[in-house]
């Protein structure tokens, strides 16, 4: 791993169109090899040479395209938003977070596990961080649909909502900062506490971003001409 000098992005670690044919077979067959070895040894035993060994092809072909494990890196990551995604919807917001919250915490404690891998090896490459950091941000934005259905079902009040005193306030939701309210625990529990998986916590940690949301914990100051 180059993590002292992989501060350039790879001239190909993420094509700008999709390429077919053998192309894409090769990219398929490396980026497998990649969350193989990424799930299975870490950050410190993710190599070029591993990953080629592992998906059968030449390593200088490996080197030719991505140039080094952070270029795999970041077209992994950037693999990961090319998936048909869509956020749950069960028909509520508490619904729709729990479900939420039950995914993230199958990806982190499947073993082994590559999202957990993933999350490690992007505190050693600069080039990997800022991919996740784009990723989970538009896997955030993704999700705010969850908080739109709900104001549009009036599980919420809507932004400009009257306040207790009766008077309209110039503010609005912050569905982005409800969201991470929502799924922090499940994280924290998991990955910084290492515990095990409380099948509990997905509903209650939805449960209660929901009541902080009903609350106005995540009104803010209305952006101007909005």
């Amino acid at each position: 791993m180059t993590d002292s000098t992989d501060s350039t992005e790879p001239a190909v670690g993420a094509p700008e169109r999709r390429p077919g044919g053998r192309t894409a077979r090769v990219r398929a067959q490396v980026l497998d090899a990649v969350r193989a070895e990424l799930a299975e040894a870490g950050h410190e035993g993710l190599t070029v040479e591993g990953v080629a060994a592992r998906a059968g092809v030449h390593r200088t072909t490996v080197y030719r395209r991505w140039r080094d494990v952070g270029g795999l890196l970041v077209d992994v990551i950037a693999a990961a938003g090319e998936m048909d995604w869509q956020p749950p919807d069960t028909g509520s917001l508490r619904g729709d977070l729990t479900a939420l919250n039950r995914e993230i915490q199958e990806s982190l404690v499947v073993r082994p596990s590559f999202a957990v891998a993933l999350m490690a090896a992007s505190f050693h490459s600069e080039q990997a961080a800022r991919a996740q950091t784009r990723l989970w941000a538009d896997r955030y934005a993704q999700c705010e649909i969850l908080v739109e259905r709900a104001v549009a079902r009036g599980e919420l009040p809507a932004r400009g909502a009257r306040d207790a005193r009766g008077a309209r306030g110039a503010t609005e939701l912050d569905a982005r900062s409800l969201l991470i309210a929502a799924t922090a625990p499940v994280y924290h529990q998991v990955v910084l506490l290492r515990a095990d998986p409380d099948p509990r916590l997905p509903e209650r940690a939805a449960a209660a971003a929901v009541l902080a949301a009903a609350a106005g914990a995540f009104s803010v100051p209305r952006t101007e001409g909005a």
